[in-house]
């Protein structure tokens, strides 16, 4: 058996938690192979259509519609659809409460502990380009991660920002229809998997982080609207962290109320207060969670309708930008595009123009940049494009060697057949999107963003 180097305290409390028999099965556990999984973008592929055409050797998540195990010998990360944005490299069970927020396209969403990004890509591609998406985590630098991995997938309709809870709802107030929160817990979920967890653990165990949390829930709660839901999950076991908070918050704000999560195979209940969800990887191909969903009670006051006429007045559309814009047939509301300074952003539907004095790291699709009278395209632009949305693209096999050298940042020579190529053009994997170039004949002047390119 791996060696748990943790407190016994931990061990008595588990063995309290799920009895002597199923205490051994948890004990069992960890002679099992650590389990890899991946998790499909719904804004570009489906499930059925990237099994088709993975070289991976893949099984489902039962309970993950888009979920697939991989083996670690795979190495997903280096192969040119992980570039494509056309997956999300995440472990089984953390793939469970995004799937479990009653998220739909047009919703204002909100991931208050988002990076880097595993739930909030999922949840941003349920929403297929409607309604906005708010992904903030305190740390700016994990923030940042959280950006990148939210432009690779494609997601146009977000905001990224770096706030303490309290700060935004402060600002914000009571404006979203759905809320995840992923809080940060003592990990006890995770021991078998990294054994940093282990670590962090002996710092800080779950009373130190059931504080938080507590703080945390009360402060998201009120940013939800009447008739509104909120996921709150965490990766650990400790029923001070799970159910007590939840218990809390229930007590604490009388307009909350638990709704029950639908039981799978192999999930459990929860400790002293059905309707919450449990996964233990005794049980399941995964490791250790814990979810419930709260609904806000409906408000007999009327609801206040968020139009985008809130928003501030659209910027005048420069020559250059206006030409490039031409070449694009993808649907793009032009009342929605900001100049700031020389940035070039697409805003979200239902923006909070009144949201001033955050810390954003991006606010809507960055469209690209003007440099003095020229436009220049961004990355995430060609992200959140499909072949067919941009005039002129070239499209190259998996196994084209050239893929590899557009990823490293590499001028490509084009073959005769192929040229010549002038102007802008959307480079392409299989027929999915990897960024831009610019055609001068013969030969593409690589235009794919430095920090993403690709490192062998």
């Amino acid at each position: 058996m791996k060696e748990i180097k943790v407190s016994e305290e931990f061990l008595n409390r588990m063995k309290d938690l799920l009895g002597e028999e199923e205490y051994k099965a948890y004990l069992k556990s960890f002679e099992e192979k650590r389990l890899y999984g991946l998790r499909t973008n719904g804004l570009k592929i489906t499930p059925e259509e990237f099994a088709e055409k993975a070289i991976f050797c893949l099984k489902p998540v039962t309970w993950i519609k888009n979920g697939f195990y991989y083996e670690g010998e795979d190495r997903p990360a280096k192969d040119s659809y992980y570039y494509a944005g056309l997956y999300y490299l995440q472990e089984p069970s953390a793939m469970t409460p995004a799937s479990l927020l009653p998220v739909v396209p047009g919703d204002k969403v909100l991931d208050l502990c988002a990076a880097p990004g595993g739930k909030s890509t999922e949840l941003g591609a349920r929403l297929k380009g409607k309604g906005i998406l708010v992904s903030n985590d305190i740390s700016n630098s994990r923030a940042k991660a959280l950006l990148k991995n939210l432009e690779l997938w494609g997601i146009e309709n977000i905001c990224v920002t770096s706030e303490e809870p309290g700060k935004l709802k402060n600002v914000i107030g009571e404006f979203f229809d759905k809320i995840l929160v992923d809080a940060p817990c003592s990990g006890e979920g995770m021991f078998r998997k990294d054994a940093d967890m282990v670590k962090s653990y002996k710092e800080h165990g779950p009373e130190y982080y059931a504080v938080i949390q507590k703080e945390i829930l009360k402060q998201a709660a009120d940013m939800l609207v009447p008739g509104g839901f909120l996921l709150y999950s965490t990766c650990t076991f400790s029923v001070c962290e799970n159910e007590d908070v939840i218990d809390w918050i229930l007590k604490e704000n009388e307009q909350m109320e638990l709704v029950s999560l639908p039981l799978f195979e192999g999930a459990s209940s929860g400790i002293g207060l059905s309707g919450c969800l449990r996964l233990f990887p005794h049980k399941i191909k995964g490791e250790g969670h814990f979810m419930a969903l709260l609904k806000k009670k409906e408000s007999h006051m009327e609801k206040e309708v968020v139009s985008q006429k809130e928003t501030s007045k659209a910027s005048p559309i420069p020559g250059d930008l206006s030409s490039f814009l031409s070449l694009v047939s993808k649907p793009l509301d032009y009342s929605r595009i900001r100049i700031k300074e020389s940035a070039v952003y697409y805003l979200p539907e239902y923006f909070p123009e009144k949201a001033k004095g955050l810390r954003y790291l991006r606010t809507g699709l960055l469209l690209g940049e003007m440099k003095k009278d020229r436009f220049e395209p961004s990355q995430a632009f060609a992200m959140a494009l499909r072949q067919q949305e941009f005039k002129q693209t070239l499209s190259w096999e998996r196994q084209d060697e050239r893929v590899l050298r557009y990823l490293k940042g590499e001028t490509i020579f084009l073959k005769e057949e192929e040229g010549p190529v002038k102007g802008w053009c959307l480079v392409c994997v299989d027929g999915f999107p990897l960024g831009f170039a610019k055609g001068t004949g013969a030969s593409l002047k690589n235009k794919y963003y430095p920090g993403w390119r690709w490192q062998g």
